[in-house]
């Protein structure tokens, strides 16, 4: 028993000192549905709480949230789709609809498609799934309320739009075609106001006034089977006025990362801000001083999304940084979270390093003397009961005010 608890220490020893890497930011939300089980022996993880905003006649990609858990890890794992209303998978008999690797596409969306969609990941041993909304809109005035995406500057800074939701279009974004239109204007962005940013999807606005607030539109372009479809994205770009003086404070990442090789690694970039709720902070990440995007453009190394929240009455922003998965060259890469609003720029570099093997065996090997002290121990309390055993017995010895013999001749042994 004691040689098993020694192991036990050992094994525990290994296991808890191993680099585990968790996120937040970057992980789908989820429901308080997630542990019911549906029919089917299937645990459902509840509904993707960002819905889809599309417009008529345009192009419809929606990828299944659950590539993003443990369940794509699954081995052999077979996607399937249908819409909530109905028993029957995707593909059917509509031509418009078809799937490719963990995405839906659509093309073109109809009104009609609006509607709960369900994702199932499912292998011999494994089955989950998870729904998604979507909501196909006319293009009218009307809808663009409803349909944009909303960022924020401040008065005097230059200001960032990010045309969104656009990796499954343009998996290459250095060599992506985006043209950019305020109203129906469309934009120069060789111009002293709007500045190219190395990457199209996104449009830089220098010195910016509460002129030029207003309703923005990216429009790139998508050629399926000969024909080329428009893909959208509305942004309602609002200035404020900054009336307090906020500095952002980045206080993580780590100077080093931890990582093995092959594994998937989430790097947070979390960022105090005290008790600005403004939202005039933003924060990107860059590779070499490279957009990320650009320096990555098969979309191996990505940014999560941009989240906002609040502890204990202070904000903070988070965007992560995502590996899927880590190589040896990013071992060599600097990596520099950024952080600007409009009285102050912060930047934090951080390096991602191999986990030693050599770490790994010496932690293993830490309980191996434990392990010879108690074969020892062992060892020796056998031996002396092998010698108790030779002797016959021994004289008892008056005890009353005296010591005992200290000489063994003093012994005698029993006829």
């Amino acid at each position: 028993m004691f040689i098993l608890c020694v192991l036990v220490t050992g094994v525990s020893a290994l296991t808890t000192s191993s680099p585990v890497h968790t996120e937040r930011a970057s992980v789908s939300p989820r429901t308080p549905e997630e542990h019911t089980v549906l029919g089917d022996n299937c645990r459902f993880r509840g509904r993707e709480l960002k819905s889809e905003f599309r417009l008529e006649g345009e192009p419809v990609a929606l990828r299944c949230p659950l590539t993003r858990s443990e369940a794509s890890a699954s081995s052999s794992p077979l996607l399937t789709w249908r819409k909530q209303s109905s028993s029957q998978l995707i593909p059917g008999d509509e031509p418009r609809m078809w799937v490719k690797g963990a995405t839906l596409w659509v093309v073109p969306a109809v009104q009609q498609d609006s509607g709960i969609y369900i994702c199932t990941f499912r292998n011999a041993s494994h089955c989950e799934e998870m729904s998604m909304e979507l909501k196909v809109f006319k293009n009218t005035d009307a809808s663009l309320p409803l349909i944009s995406y909303l960022q924020i500057s401040a008065v005097s800074t230059t200001g960032l739009l990010v045309c969104p939701d656009l990796k499954e279009f343009i998996p290459n974004r250095a060599d992506g075609k985006v043209q950019w239109y305020k109203g129906s204007v469309l934009l120069d962005r060789d111009s002293k106001k709007f500045l190219r940013a190395g990457d199209p999807t996104r449009l830089l606005i220098s010195n910016t006034s509460m002129a030029d607030a207003g309703y923005y539109r990216c429009v790139a372009t998508f050629i399926h089977e000969g024909k080329e479809y428009n893909i959208t994205r509305n942004i309602e770009f609002r200035v404020k006025e900054t009336p307090t003086e906020t500095i952002p404070v980045i206080i993580s990442p780590l100077e080093t990362i931890p990582a093995s090789l092959g594994s998937t690694l989430i790097v947070p970039c979390k960022v105090f801000l005290g008790t600005d709720t403004s939202f005039s902070t933003i924060v990107w990440w860059m590779a070499n001083n490279t957009f990320i995007s650009v320096a990555y453009p098969s979309g191996r190394v990505t940014e999560g999304l941009h989240q906002q929240y609040s502890e204990n009455g202070d904000s903070y922003v988070e965007v992560s940084l995502i590996f899927d998965p880590v190589t040896k060259e990013d071992l060599n890469t600097d990596f520099k979270c950024v952080a600007r609003n409009p009285w102050s720029i912060q930047s934090l570099h951080t390096t991602v390093k191999e986990v030693s093997s050599a770490f790994s065996w010496g932690v293993a090997l830490t309980p191996l003397p434990l392990l010879f002290l108690a074969v020892g121990g062992i060892c020796m309390h056998r031996w002396c009961k092998q010698r108790a055993a030779k002797t016959y017995g021994l004289t008892k010895l008056p005890t009353d005010n005296q010591d005992f013999p200290s000489s063994p001749n003093q012994i005698k042994e029993m006829k």
